[in-house]
């Protein structure tokens, strides 16, 4: 029996060992990376379809309790219920269909009317509620950014990369506890700095493990599918799961997957361990006067921006003018992420013929013009043909400008990378911050049609800077290594 069990541990570290050779080293990193950007993205897109109808769930029981003089308090039974789906309110008064396990509660009171012009005014307040909260992960990963760019130059790029796993799995069960606002919050914030650690850790990795531009540009598509596959999952795992199994049941999945990731990642590369060689990068400073990576980093975030206005305004105009129910407002987001999965890995291959610069332009215009076109859709499969759109055009541009970052960096600075791809996804964040807060008052305040026409507008108007990265010039004084 022992001898079992002895060679039973001789074959798990042999294969241990076998995945720290050099050999395979960088397959590794680059799975590592996507598993950290698929759990991140799934996080973040989890709960575009359940937040709508939540917070729209506890607002009418409030005031159902306040008609009632019924004491609504976080700790309540009534929270209970809903976060568990339960019909049964267990209070003398029977709201009209309010759990989330239905969605005849945000339906017009004339359910024969397609347009649902009748629906509840208070799905329009929610709108800011929902943007806030989604835009909180974003501003707190934007004020983070910068000092895990720092620290990733000084330590290397696997403490923060545990860090960030460990911090994603608390972030998580905190999600999958929370019944109140100001607790998902606070887990939607504290996802921010874990999401801070395994974005600028993992770019990071990425870039100094492929040094070959052709690799790195494959490299980071490949990794990039980890976005789209997180969004993919996310938003649809997020809406069935939420209608059959209650609230926390997907955020009990994604803490599980945080400790699979974060073990592996310990496992393989034993980051405790890991002295990192001492060398001194490009202040972040002088690479944000570089003009062309403030072209590329503005480029993402306006990319982003637009991702994030649509996924924090879209599911409740699609509820007040579709009538869509729960697990249509994440399945209609399905279009989106497939197709930026096949953008990122296709064009990443494709980048050195056909110029990143130019796919970055070209990607820019068909995001605004389809943008525009969300205004006039007339039902849910418009609405999915116009999301493909966006996700196409936007893993276009991202994938390209993200591995153009790294080449500036290699062209006119130090190629240490931390702290370009801080300020790559603090261009994310700020997109992801102002998106979400903004938009949500003006969809609100002058509708979804108009605030998609806006920013459509703007994405068509910065295209063309895209252009100026065509032939970027060296830097005479850059740095030697």
């Amino acid at each position: 029996m022992e001898i079992k069990i002895k060679s039973c541990e001789v074959k798990e570290l042999g294969f241990l060992a076998w995945l720290r050779q050099e050999a395979q080293q960088k397959k590794m990193v680059m799975v590592v990376v996507f598993i950290a950007l698929l759990l991140d993205n799934m996080l973040l897109s989890v709960v575009v379809p359940i937040l709508p109808i939540y917070l729209y769930t506890i607002d009418q029981l409030a005031m159902e309790a306040a008609e009632n003089n019924i004491n609504l308090s976080v700790g309540s039974s009534i929270l209970w219920s809903v976060d568990n789906s339960s019909v049964d309110l267990n209070f003398t008064f029977t709201p009209p269909s309010l759990a989330p396990s239905t969605d005849s509660s945000i339906r017009s009171q004339n359910s024969s009317d397609p347009s649902c012009s009748t629906a509840d005014p208070l799905l329009d307040q929610e709108n800011i509620k929902v943007g806030v909260l989604l835009a909180s992960k974003a501003t707190v990963q934007l004020i983070t950014n910068p000092f895990i760019g720092l620290l990733t130059n000084r330590i290397g790029y696997h403490l923060p990369m545990l860090a960030g796993f460990c911090i994603i799995f608390l972030a998580t069960i905190l999600f999958a506890l929370s019944s109140s606002y100001i607790l998902l919050l606070l887990a939607r914030s504290i996802q921010g700095v874990g999401g801070s650690c395994l974005c600028v850790a993992g770019m990071g990795m990425l870039a100094s493990e492929f040094t070959d531009i052709k690799e790195r540009g494959s490299a980071l598509g490949k990794a990039f599918s980890g976005i789209a596959l997180g969004l993919v999952v996310g938003a649809t795992l997020g809406s069935v799961m939420y209608q059959s199994a209650g609230k926390s049941a997907p955020f009990l999945l994604l803490a599980g997957m945080a400790v699979l990731g974060g073990a592996s990642h310990f496992l393989i590369f034993k980051p405790s361990r890991l002295l990192s060689k001492s060398t001194e990068g490009t202040p972040l400073l002088t690479l944000m006067k570089d003009p062309y990576i403030l072209i590329a980093a503005g480029a993402i975030c306006l990319v982003n921006q637009t991702l994030a206005t649509i996924e924090a305004t879209l599911p409740i105009w699609i509820m007040k003018t579709m009538c869509a129910s729960n697990w249509q407002l994440g399945v209609v987001f399905l279009p989106d992420s497939l197709s930026y999965l096949v953008a990122s890995n296709i064009l990443g291959v494709l980048a050195h013929r056909i110029g990143r610069w130019l796919c970055a332009c070209f990607g820019m215009l068909l995001l605004g013009i389809t943008t525009i076109y969300f205004g006039l859709a007339q039902n849910i499969y418009h609405v999915m043909a116009l999301n493909a759109a966006v996700g196409f055009s936007s893993g276009m541009v991202e994938s390209m400008l993200m591995v153009e970052m790294s080449s500036l960096v290699d062209l006119r600075h130090v190629p240490v990378y931390g702290s370009v791809y801080a300020i790559a996804d603090a261009a994310i964040c700020i997109g992801f911050s102002f998106g979400p807060s903004v938009g949500g008052p003006i969809a609100a305040s002058l509708g979804f049609p108009w605030l998609m026409t806006i920013i459509g507008l703007i994405n068509i108007a910065y295209a063309p800077l895209c252009l100026f990265l065509f032939s970027p010039s060296r830097r005479e004084e850059r740095c030697v290594r």
